[in-house]
């Protein structure tokens, strides 16, 4: 079956990514997985067992959805785009059936969905805490570069921080084109995104918006001064410890939350 260009499909056939990818998700007995754009099921033969609680795969190609059904035939397999599921319906049980469980979602993403899943997931963990365990995504290289990246650096953006307040962020290993069918035309990176917990990567849709906000005005002029870049704020630099001179990516995530906040309260106030 050939690759469907619209679907931006690249199937992975290396079987030492493969299993590599299964050593780094270390799937236990009883855990729920749901596997994002499985494909032929490559990966999901390293991944998929008798002893997991559920298995969930979601497939945007239809013609691939009898074949997954047949492989795999305690799987749930949902044909379905995956910016536009339902995730609290496929994630969330119903009331009366016990403990939620707590979702292992892998995936070998279509570069050209990967920032909107990316933050459409994390919106999902900061209104659902504890709904999903982790993540682990094989992504273009220049992504995942980006969402690990480091205040300072040129990859260092608005991405970069809405992750990393919402999760911590691990590149495991590389992925040269040739592990592909067709071969991309970039390098790849399968990386962990692991939920944070703390009441700080907990913030209301209110927060989210205004830190939103925030971000964008500062990273669209990236090289001007935030004093400039930030000025119709009107933000107390002093009482906010922070450097008017400083540019977008020398602020960490930490800072640019510390004038969300501020933001909200003189709102609020």
């Amino acid at each position: 079956m050939q690759a469907r260009k619209r679907f931006g499909q690249h199937f992975l056939h290396d079987g030492a990514v493969l299993g590599g990818i299964a050593s780094a998700v270390g799937l236990a007995p009883g855990d729920s997985v749901l596997e994002i754009g499985p494909g032929k099921g490559a990966l999901t033969d390293y991944l998929y067992r008798d002893d997991l609680k559920s298995y969930v795969a979601v497939e945007i190609d239809r013609d691939l959805v009898p074949l997954l059904g047949t492989k795999y035939p305690a799987a749930r397999i949902c044909n379905e785009d995956i910016l536009r599921t339902d995730l609290a319906k496929l994630m969330l049980p119903e009331p009366e059936s016990g403990e939620p469980p707590s979702w292992r979602l892998v995936g070998n993403l279509p570069y050209n969905i990967s920032s909107p899943l990316v933050i459409r997931l994390l919106d999902f963990v900061n209104r659902y805490p504890g709904a999903i365990r982790d993540m682990h995504f094989m992504l273009q290289r220049e992504m995942a570069s980006r969402l690990a990246a480091t205040p300072g650096t040129k990859a260092w953006g608005r991405l970069s921080v809405v992750t990393q307040l919402s999760a911590h962020v691990e590149v495991l290993f590389d992925v040269a084109p040739s592990s592909f069918t067709p071969p991309p035309r970039v390098d790849s990176s399968v990386l962990r995104l692991t939920p944070r917990t703390s009441s700080a990567a907990l913030l209301s849709d209110a927060e989210r918006k205004r830190l939103d906000q925030v971000l964008r005005m500062a990273f669209s002029g990236r090289r001007k001064r935030l004093s400039n870049s930030l000025k119709d704020l009107g933000l107390d630099w002093q009482s906010l410890e922070l450097d008017p001179a400083s540019r977008a990516d020398d602020l960490t995530a930490e800072a640019y939350l510390r004038i969300s906040a501020w933001l909200t309260e003189e709102t609020e106030g």
